[in-house]
């Protein structure tokens, strides 16, 4: 399956979609908040990154290759987790919202990580990290939070265990465009894999994972071989311009986002959804013969 990559001209339908709910005639569907997570490792030609391929009979994005990721959990929001690193309020400036959502988002982050990749950014105190998630009983524990009969706050307790929240930076913010039948608020996030740490292939969603240095990763797409939809397309490109995931998280460092909502403009002559204006250079880039 070939997804059109930015900038990609629209199909009339699709613009005569938009222009219903642009004047009022349609009304979107409401948002639902989700963190997703780039974990990076260092590879010999520029950090590589863990992507998951959706499995095809997935009501949103089938068959695409995402990063580990999905919803917010009403258990995600509650004040009692164990936390290392900035606190909320932090986090909030950060990620433009309320503290709240904040806490919920990266905790959700991190949950959703372990969840689908083995992957666990947590640790006994602020200078520890779990060391191996690969045993039967965290196994057991990964199983019982994917399926909400364990909720993070519990599990981390039991295990004496608090977030490494300073293991995240914060990369972007992307919101479904208004036409799509199904939406999300999805605040990106970058983490580097923890020393001793391995990803797993474990995600009930994913029918395949695999590492790829983002820069191929963007490669990939753009020559038709690995399906992404825009955002993931677009964050990879960005990641693959650095030079190892240290560089990724430095700049992650000195970031805060703003939702972007892709709308409809011009090209040529007719339409194509917009993207972050500090992405078109990047995107122009590519598209020179």
């Amino acid at each position: 399956m070939r997804i059109p990559l930015p900038p990609v001209p629209l199909p009339d339908k699709v613009v005569a979609l938009a222009a219903e709910y642009a004047d009022g005639t349609r009304e979107p569907v409401e948002p639902r908040n989700a963190a997703t997570v780039i974990v990076l490792r260092r590879g010999e030609t520029g950090p590589e990154a863990y992507y998951l391929r959706r499995q095809v009979s997935m009501d949103f994005a089938a068959g695409m290759a995402v990063f580990p990721g999905g919803g917010v959990d009403p258990r995600d929001f509650d004040a009692q987790v164990g936390w290392a690193g900035p606190d909320p309020a932090a986090w909030a400036d950060r990620l433009g919202c309320d503290e709240e959502t904040a806490r919920a988002l990266v905790c959700a982050a991190v949950r959703e990580t372990f969840e689908e990749s083995g992957v666990l950014l947590a640790g006994v105190s602020d200078g520890d990290v779990v060391a191996d998630t690969t045993g039967e009983d965290w196994e057991a524990d990964r199983v019982a939070l994917e399926t909400r009969e364990l909720a993070m706050t519990d599990f981390l307790n039991r295990r004496g265990l608090v977030l490494r929240t300073d293991l995240l930076g914060v990369w972007d913010a992307w919101l479904t465009p208004v036409f799509e039948p199904k939406r999300y608020r999805t605040w990106f996030f970058v983490a580097e894999l923890p020393a001793g740490q391995v990803t797993r292939d474990v995600s009930s969603e994913s029918s395949s994972v695999t590492w790829l240095p983002a820069r191929v990763a963007a490669d990939q797409a753009d020559a038709g071989e690995l399906a992404m939809m825009p955002p993931t397309y677009l964050t990879s490109m960005e990641v693959g311009t650095y030079a190892d995931p240290a560089a990724v998280l430095e700049a992650a460092r000195e970031r805060s986002v703003q939702m972007f909502t892709p709308t409809v403009e011009p090209l040529g002559d007719g339409w194509t959804l917009s993207m972050p204006d500090r992405l078109r250079p990047l995107v122009a880039e590519r598209r020179q013969p």
